[in-house]
């Protein structure tokens, strides 16, 4: 019987930026700052370190289960690399287990509620897959779970793309430069730093807590793009054509890996973006009027906000038309005849959302609202990201061309909220139409980010 001889697979970093990570010796390393560098690669990697040793665990976390399973993802990526050491899948509760005992799972924390799941919980290694995805509360309650008794000393690894709306922004702003790129320089060098009080203090190596007697903790920022991952551009060269083609403050954070350029008033949303027709045209292959509903109950002092809706139309080679534009200033009982009378005047084609509020209090609303509307395709969105990620993609597809908008009376308060947003008074009516955006074009709240540059 003739014997054939299994060829060996060698498994090793990229030279690099992905060899700094993973022989950095800080308790935190924060890896990343632009799209392609191989982030996830390098959690997975650093997990099947200490896979021989039957009583370590590492866990990986993403914001949403969708992006753990989507194609592509996590999931898909580990089993590339873990079935090489003898890892064994159960998918059902996704977690990898290893011949000698070690186990590395997956999970999400979509809500901050989530972290309780943990509490009690031992993990040696804990890894954040887009870390910028994260609330600050998450990343810090979980560090108390950041415990080992298996020999292996507890620590922390995250990726991440350029946010600067992030709790990691302020992490990693000492490694950057004046403009907001990642200073060389400094890339990899160890910084400490104690926590009191919810704030951090940067502190010398030779500080000792005053209690325990205890050093501080280390953290590093070790940066990567595209351009350090040459495995990417051998097989997916065309990944690089797609980052030079993104809208300028895109490809500046995730081509450059700018953490400090975002849209402001006047670049988030420019009115020449945006072409006006007569009348709808024809080929609307779906409607959805999206609700933004004012937060205040009392309208009759100040400046308060506008309950603003947007009646978008998917037209069959993927641009959207703005249709209709309302924005009112309401009381609660007003607000939901305006919900009622607008929806029959609609029609049942016509999907109504609105933003929800994750909470009991956005349950009973939810409940409430769809009981309005009976016999309408009509519900709630939870989202978790920020008005200006919400808003992103709109101002994308505007800035492309594909956004419609139907010639009327309406138009001028629009386009100055448009122009104004980030930083204006008011943004309801921008709130509405980011959020029939997201829901013609499936990036609702639930997915975004899932596809996005890894």
């Amino acid at each position: 019987m003739e014997v054939i001889p299994i060829a060996a697979v060698e498994i090793r970093p990229q030279s690099g930026p992905q060899t700094n990570f993973l022989s950095s010796p800080a308790d935190i390393v924060i890896y990343g700052g632009g799209a392609g560098g191989g982030k996830t690669w390098s959690l997975l990697l650093e997990c099947m370190r200490n896979v021989a040793n039957p009583r370590f665990s590492a866990v990986i976390f993403r914001r949403t289960s969708p992006q753990i399973t989507a194609p592509g993802g996590l999931l898909d990526a580990s089993m590339d690399l873990f079935p090489l050491l003898g890892g064994v899948l159960k998918r059902a509760r996704l977690e990898w287990l290893f011949p000698g005992g070690a186990k590395v799972v997956f999970r999400h924390l979509k809500l901050d509620r989530d972290c309780f799941a943990w509490q009690g919980a031992e993990v040696p290694l804990i890894c954040w897959d887009e870390m910028c995805h994260f609330t600050e509360s998450q990343f810090w309650y979980l560090i108390s779970r950041n415990r080992s008794t298996c020999g292996v000393k507890p620590y922390i690894r995250g990726t991440c793309n350029p946010d600067p709306d992030s709790f990691v922004a302020g992490l990693i702003d000492w490694f950057l430069d004046d403009e907001g790129y990642p200073d060389p320089k400094k890339a990899g060098q160890l910084r400490y730093f104690m926590r009191e009080n919810g704030a951090i203090a940067w502190v010398d190596e030779t500080y000792r807590d005053s209690e325990t007697g205890l050093p501080p903790k280390s953290l590093t920022f070790i940066p990567s793009s595209i351009y350090n991952n040459p495995a990417l551009l051998k097989t997916n060269p065309e990944y690089l054509l797609n980052l030079k083609a993104l809208p300028e403050v895109e490809r500046l954070q995730l081509l450059g890996g700018n953490w400090r350029i975002k849209r402001t008033a006047g670049k988030f949303f420019k009115g020449e973006w945006f072409k006006f027709c007569a009348r709808i045209p024809q080929g609307i292959s779906r409607w959805v009027r999206f609700w933004d509903f004012a937060a205040s109950s009392d309208q009759q002092k100040g400046d308060p906000d506008f309950t603003a809706s947007c009646k978008m139309g998917l037209l069959a080679d993927g641009r959207v038309v703005i249709a209709e534009m309302t924005s009112a200033r309401l009381t609660p009982g007003a607000a939901e005849q305006a919900l009622i009378t607008t929806a029959a005047a609609d029609g049942v084609h016509v999907a109504q959302r609105w933003q929800r509020d994750p909470g009991q209090a956005g349950v009973y609303q939810d409940q409430r609202l769809r009981g309005l509307l009976r016999g309408y395709d009509a519900k709630g969105t939870i989202s978790q990201i920020s008005k200006s990620q919400r808003a992103a993609p709109l101002a994308r597809s505007a800035e492309f061309g594909e956004v419609l908008i139907v010639q009327a009376i309406w138009n001028a308060s629009l386009l100055n909220e448009l122009s104004q947003f980030p930083d204006g008074r008011h943004d309801d009516q921008v709130d509405a139409a980011a959020g029939a955006y997201l829901d013609l074009s499936g990036e609702g709240a639930f997915k975004f980010g899932t596809a996005s540059f890894r």
